[in-house]
């Protein structure tokens, strides 16, 4: 049985993890495990570069918390505004996979923030909290996130991350066709 850490102990990015791993690799047992690492970037990642970033901290610091696990995933999410367009706000996350041999990433979807929500994220404000202040929820960020929420959870956050968990592992289904592990 193989071992990935989770650099997050958010049960969301856990089940993200362990359904993109599930679907890339069905033949295969894993033992996951979230731990609570930095992602080295504000609470709030406001462009995404910095959300990139934050993502591959978090997968390194778990790599460095549990040397001898087999993969380290690390999943953070950010907002940016819309290109041409900065009154709009989207909400997307990167997915940082890593293994001794091999490296992946994936950015999700994006989607735009509504104006009370923008409003609360621009102030300084984590779009979770943000979310529960307009929605009148606790805790979002831990359950369906603001995709549930914004669809009335026919996308919920999970499964937003899930797909981005399995376009990260790409490189590790077809390494003959990827450089080993960057950076």
């Amino acid at each position: 049985m193989r071992t990935v850490i989770v650099g997050s102990t958010n049960p969301v990015k856990l089940t993200a993890v362990q359904t993109g791993f599930g679907a890339m690799f069905p033949q295969e047992c894993f033992n996951f495990r979230g731990i609570d690492v930095p992602s080295g970037v504000s609470d709030q990642p406001q462009n995404d570069a910095e959300t990139l970033q934050g993502a591959k901290q978090r997968a390194a610091n778990a790599q460095e918390q549990v040397p001898e696990a087999d993969f380290w995933v690390g999943i953070e999410g950010g907002v940016d505004g819309l290109p041409g367009n900065s009154e709009i706000l989207l909400a997307f996350a990167w997915v940082v996979v890593l293994s001794a041999e091999q490296s992946g990433c994936a950015r999700t979807g994006a989607f735009g923030l509504p104006a009370p929500v923008a409003k609360l994220v621009s102030s300084g404000l984590e779009l979770g909290e943000a979310d529960d202040q307009v929605f009148g929820t606790q805790g979002s960020k831990q359950h369906n996130g603001a995709v549930g929420l914004l669809t009335h959870d026919v996308l919920t956050r999970d499964g937003f991350y899930a797909q981005a968990v399995q376009l990260a592992l790409i490189p590790f289904i077809n390494p003959q066709l990827y450089p080993k592990r960057l950076g």
